[in-house]
């Protein structure tokens, strides 16, 4: 197992240039793939993106499923992103709290308006380009992760700062409301290989 430290928002390497991967077989990119794997389902996170763990490359991981943040009705696969793009955000969007595991070491909510479905296009690990079509929390994961390979916090998106909440006030009185459960419900995953 190859659990790394999460950094800190602070941390110079959430804000620094993250390189493109140009060699889908290498070592160093096997490593970080089960680094960040490793990382997230330790920390009972749902995604992780490489700055998170002081490298600074274009990958991030996402699993979403049941964790002590989430219950979820439908959970989906283990997936790596590499070198991504978003090619559409909706025009509808909506709040959902977030969190993450490198603010307060996701002991801090507060709600973030975003798209409501996404197509993100990237290599997964074993080079092949691919879109996929979500809505809900993938979605949700997918815009968050791809944000911290841009530098921004989720903290710079916050809809209502007078709404912050520790964790405990979170999974108290959020975490299973109507209006959460059903904005991060996914209703929509399609997976294409393209290119």
């Amino acid at each position: 197992m190859a659990v790394r430290p999460v950094v800190q928002i602070g941390h110079p390497a959430l804000k620094a240039v993250n390189q493109t991967i140009a060699d889908f077989h290498s070592p160093r990119l096997r490593r970080l793939i089960k680094d960040l794997t490793d990382t997230m389902h330790d920390n009972g996170l749902i995604g992780i993106a490489a700055p998170q763990v002081a490298k600074n490359y274009r990958v991030f991981v996402t699993h979403v499923r049941n964790t002590g943040s989430r219950k979820l009705t439908r959970s989906d696969r283990m997936r790596v992103y590499i070198n991504p793009t978003i090619a559409y955000f909706s025009r509808d969007k909506q709040i959902i709290y977030e969190g993450c595991g490198s603010v307060a070491f996701g002991e801090l909510f507060a709600p973030v308006r975003r798209p409501v479905r996404v197509v993100i296009e990237a290599n997964d690990e074993t080079g092949t380009r691919f879109s996929l079509t979500c809505d809900g929390i993938l979605s949700r994961v997918i815009q968050h992760e791809y944000d911290h390979l841009s530098g921004i916090e989720f903290t710079e998106k916050i809809a209502d700062y007078r709404q912050i909440l520790s964790r405990d006030f979170y999974l108290k009185n959020i975490k299973n409301s109507k209006a959460q459960k059903q904005a991060v419900r996914v209703t929509t995953c399609v997976w294409k290989r393209i290119g």
